[in-house]
């Protein structure tokens, strides 16, 4: 069984158990959450969650940073040059059920 749900402008394929980082949720350790997955497929039987009958519940483990990515701009013979990092932030949760209500 797995479930796709939007978070974050972003999709995510979970199942039971995973462990994922989504974008910042801003919610402390161990606290629970609950997303509305767009579809689910159990035994190759795809449900659209249209009338919301299904949750995802799952756990915050921690929240960080990710590595950083250097943006770099040059233009050539003009004697520009610039580099800027950036870390994007995130919440590792742990996908502890997908039940229907």
């Amino acid at each position: 069984m797995y479930a796709i749900f939007k978070t974050g402008s972003k999709q995510y394929k979970v199942s039971s158990g995973d462990k994922i980082k989504v974008e910042r949720l801003g919610l402390k350790t161990q606290e629970e959450v609950t997303f509305k997955p767009i579809l689910v497929s159990n035994n190759n039987k795809i449900d659209f969650n249209e009338d919301g009958k299904w949750t995802i519940k799952a756990k915050v483990i921690s929240e960080g940073k990710h590595k950083k990515i250097l943006v770099f701009h040059k233009k050539r013979r003009k004697h520009y040059k610039k580099l800027r990092g950036h870390r994007q932030l995130f919440t590792l949760v742990e996908i502890n059920s997908i039940e229907k209500d």
